[in-house]
């Protein structure tokens, strides 16, 4: 194999933009290591790709690095502003001041759980919609196994049919 005429491929510059295949990729890193003509080869089509990219690069506002970073500080809490948080009629007890540990307390007196209303009406349908096929499953069985029994009551009248003859 010629180097001149691998360098030419586009080999090089699939593995830059990330789309060679594995077995391209394990041979050009074989080629890189033996070859210093590739190595320089794929070192200036990386450049050039870097060039591009700054080339094309849209700069972000002046003011952005600092609302990002206004908007990061605003999202962390202090542990001063991390009371003990008890929510109302809900029973739980937040603890977010512990790092470690940041979980809900679930203190409740009863041992039943609410859902929303769409829920219920959810649910209410399922079980509906699940006695519906099953009593049409039980009907389609028995209808079946009633079909079955007249088919074997016929073929033993055929049978007695036949052997008359």
């Amino acid at each position: 194999m010629k180097i001149k005429e691998y360098i030419e491929s586009g080999v090089l510059e699939s593995y830059v933009l990330g789309s060679a295949s594995e077995e391209e990729t394990r041979e050009l890193l074989r080629l890189k290591k033996q070859y210093p003509e590739v190595r320089d080869a794929l070192f200036e089509v990386e450049l050039d790709m870097e060039r591009l990219a700054q080339h094309i690069a849209i700069p972000p506002p002046p003011n952005m690095l600092t609302r990002i970073e206004d908007g990061i500080n605003g999202l962390i809490p202090s542990p001063e502003m991390l009371p003990e948080v008890k929510e109302a009629n809900t029973g739980y007890k937040r603890h977010d001041n512990d790092k470690g540990n940041q979980f809900i307390e679930v203190e409740s007196s009863s041992n039943h759980m609410r859902i929303h209303k769409a829920w219920r009406y959810a649910f209410a349908a399922v079980f509906v919609l699940g006695k519906i096929f099953l009593i049409g499953f039980i009907y389609y069985y028995l209808a079946n196994k009633q079909a079955q029994e007249q088919i074997q009551q016929l073929k033993g009248e055929i049978q007695q049919y036949k052997s008359f003859r």
